[in-house]
């Protein structure tokens, strides 16, 4: 049920909606690196997804938990291949990219800077301290939000409603007020 365009997200509207931060620079075809800091849960992966979607680009994939130089490199080489072969660009999303330690942040700087890569990180941690500041001095951080209950209870109707993809393909129903309760539960 993740959404396939940014039109089908919900939530995160003081990034998304026209004339917005995020909205714009992607309307505008200017595509700059970024960190996504916000709670577990709230979007950060498919928005990622999305921007690599939404601009055209490969869109590859490190964790920075079970990640390093090693995985970088390999990104590298495929986004430089990628590059030249077809032309495109390449998004880089490093979930968990706090994790990575302060020579793992600075091996992607050269990348980064000479747009090899365009950075999207995600991370739960402040990034002010935990992510070093030329890594930080490259990239715009986002503040994302839990999702609020109203905006929760609408996705799960959408699961529901959805004959394609969603529990509406099951024959799934559930009533209103079982819905209202999930959303509250489910605490952003």
């Amino acid at each position: 049920m993740r959404p396939r365009s940014l039109d089908e997200v919900v939530g995160q509207q003081h990034l998304l909606a026209a004339d917005k931060p995020l909205r714009r620079s992607l309307e505008a075809g200017q595509l700059h690196s970024m960190i996504f800091w916000g709670p577990p849960g709230c979007g950060k992966t498919t928005l990622a997804r999305l921007v690599a979607l939404e601009t055209d680009m490969q869109y590859l994939a490190i964790s920075a938990v079970m990640g390093g130089v090693k995985d970088i490199r390999a990104a590298v080489s495929q986004a430089q291949q990628h590059q030249q072969t077809s032309g495109q660009g390449t998004v880089l999303f490093i979930d968990e990219v706090h994790r990575f330690n302060k020579s793992q942040q600075d091996a992607l700087l050269p990348y980064v800077e000479d747009g090899t890569l365009v950075l999207i990180g995600a991370t739960t941690e402040n990034p002010s301290f935990e992510l070093n500041n030329a890594l930080l001095s490259r990239a715009r951080v986002y503040v994302l939000k839990n999702l609020e209950a109203e905006q929760l209870q609408a996705l799960l109707e959408r699961a529901l409603q959805d004959a394609e993809r969603g529990l509406g393909a099951l024959g799934v129903e559930c009533n209103p007020e079982l819905l209202e309760q999930l959303a509250l539960a489910a605490d952003g």
